[in-house]
């Protein structure tokens, strides 16, 4: 008897435990489902929470009023930081030398410092020119951005080896004095990476994977293709010319390849501000494909495993150019450099850091005509987003935070990047702090609208907290009764902030909107906590950007001549 009764206390355990499991089993799926339906929701839900939590935010109007703009767009390299933001990887160790502008391939850091590592035994080797010893300094600057730095005048380096030729052909074709010193200092080349499904996928329906292949795939919405800015990637320039010449090969202005061009624009979801961020993109797996450069490819394990590289366009091979009129001496050290670098030695070093692949690999794509590289940009910046014409909302930061020196450079900023901003498209402002303000509503983006835009902006004073997600649902407020006046609108976000929250809203309450209407949102920080701004931008692939007080203007005026 007394056995018997023994057992209801364990069976009584056994149902308690089951029960216990069931009930935090379903709690765990309840929060994991929960956790889901934050970050995909459906455009009905989507719609109703954006309404809801618009309902909650206290926002008010603010009239705008007028301010004469100039009509003359600023130069963009007018707007160049100072040098230092790029910064010397290899100093020079004697008197006399020769500073040179290197791409960032080569004058990077591990694998992608091959440059700064010729240099440095350079300057140990003791070499001499005229009974004296010399050295070389290297900077590591951005292809473009070193173009910019020469044909402004404003810093010259005494040589210059960006990725390819396209920017020594552009300083050349803009009035810069450049000397092709050495055609190629290491071997590279640019290419088209996929994943082995979708390569399979175009092979079997195409026959091979090269670059028309590709943007027959796009032009059909067949892949999800992206690349990286013309104005500032030696990739993305090369891409943007290699692709207007699959249209027509023989005139790729042509009426027949400017129609090819703007459907094969509507198709691509993503071009990248910079390298960096095109490779970070690529880690999300949101991408079929987008381009990079072989040396970058062959040194990333999950890459090479999970993509297939196929090269287009012209080879990436580093060509050197001596900058302006070089003294004789000066000459003599570029010679003696140029030889060092390409030596067997250095040749073999180069192997050991991804470059001198595919030597077999000669250009599809006839020369390139020097004035035909500007004209591709321009027509890049009038079409790129094919037929449609982008609407935009500007978010700023006006809390107490940003007094003195980050709102002075947040206005600077903004009404020099206004320049570039395309007259189609349409653009509103919108700031907050403790509260919000609808400094100006979305409208096209024409003399009379710029004008009230200076001026909103001019009027713009810091005080009270931060409530950047408030400001943030007033903008898709906004946004989405656009987009249901013009339904073909491209929607994009620009944050301009320090980066720190603490009224209102979180991030966590608008992620699923952001996610389910795919709307970019380009994060413009301030001296800022720049890892809160990244998790914006990241959601849907756009530019987060770290912007001191004096490189902010460059930057912001970069940004908006690619994107708007």
């Amino acid at each position: 008897m007394q056995q018997r009764n023994s057992k209801k206390p364990v069976a009584l355990l056994a149902v308690l435990a089951i029960v216990m499991f069931g009930v935090i089993y379903l709690g765990i799926s309840f929060t994991q489902d929960r956790g889901k339906d934050q970050r995909v929701i459906s455009t009905e839900n989507a719609t109703e929470k954006l309404d809801s939590l618009y309902r909650k935010v206290a926002v008010q109007t603010v009239e705008a009023r007028k301010e004469p703009v100039t009509l003359e767009e600023t130069a963009l390299e007018d707007t160049l930081p100072d040098i230092d933001k790029s910064p010397v990887t290899v100093e020079n160790t004697t008197d006399d030398y020769i500073e040179i502008f290197a791409s960032s391939e080569k004058a990077g850091s591990d694998k992608d410092g091959w440059l700064n590592e010729v240099a440095e035994d350079f300057n140990h080797a003791g070499i001499q020119v005229n009974g004296s010893t010399v050295s070389v300094k290297v900077r590591n600057v951005a292809s473009g951005l070193g173009k910019d730095y020469i044909l402004s005048g404003k810093y010259v380096p005494d040589a210059y080896t960006p990725s390819n030729e396209l920017w020594g052909d552009m300083i050349s074709d803009q009035g810069g004095k450049v000397t092709l010193f050495k055609e190629r200092l290491v071997g590279n080349v640019a290419g088209i990476v996929l994943s082995k499904s979708k390569n399979d996928e175009l092979t079997k329906k195409y026959g091979a994977i090269n670059l028309k292949t590709i943007t027959d795939a796009v032009a059909n919405n067949e892949i999800a293709m992206g690349y990286t800015n013309p104005f500032a990637s030696s990739t993305g320039l090369n891409f943007l010319l290699s692709t207007l010449s699959t249209f027509d090969s023989q005139n790729p202005f042509s009426e027949t390849a400017i129609s090819g061009f703007e459907k094969f624009q509507e198709n691509i979801p993503f071009v990248a501000y910079t390298t960096i961020q095109m490779r970070e993109s690529a880690k999300t797996g949101a991408l079929d494909g987008f381009i990079m450069e072989y040396q970058t490819y062959i040194n990333d394990a999950e890459l090479k495993d999970d993509y297939v590289f196929t090269p287009f366009g012209i080879r990436h091979d580093s060509p050197i150019y001596a900058i302006g009129d070089l003294s004789a001496e000066k000459q003599a050290i570029l010679r003696e450099f140029v030889q060092f670098a390409t030596s067997e030695t250095y040749a073999a070093k180069a192997v050991e850091y991804g470059f001198n692949g595919l030597d077999e690999y000669k250009s599809e794509m006839k020369s390139v005509d020097k004035q035909q590289i500007t004209k591709a940009q321009k027509l890049w910046k009038e079409k790129k987003n094919g037929t449609k014409k982008i609407s935009a909302v500007f978010v700023a930061d006006i809390s107490g935070s940003m007094d003195g020196e980050p709102l002075n450079n947040l206005k600077k900023s903004l009404i020099t990047g206004a320049e570039y901003i395309g007259k189609d498209n349409s653009i509103g402002l919108v700031t907050y702090s403790d509260d919000v303000n609808i400094n100006l509503p979305v409208g096209k983006f024409d003399l009379n609208q710029r004008s009230l835009f200076t001026g909103a902006v001019m009027d713009l004073e810091a005080s009270g907290g931060t409530a950047t997600f408030d400001g943030m649902i007033v903008a898709l407020k906004m946004l989405m009764e656009e987009k249901a006046a013009n339904p073909d609108a491209k929607l994009m976000l620009f944050v301009l902030s320090d980066g720190e929250t603490n009224r209102g809203h979180s991030l966590n309450d608008i992620e699923g909107i952001l996610r389910t209407f795919k709307i970019p949102v380009y994060t413009i920080g301030y001296n800022a906590n720049i890892s809160a701004l990244n998790n914006i931008s990241s959601i849907n692939e756009a530019a987060s950007i770290n912007a001191e007080s004096d490189d902010v203007i460059y930057k912001l005026a970069s940004l908006f001549n690619a994107q708007m």
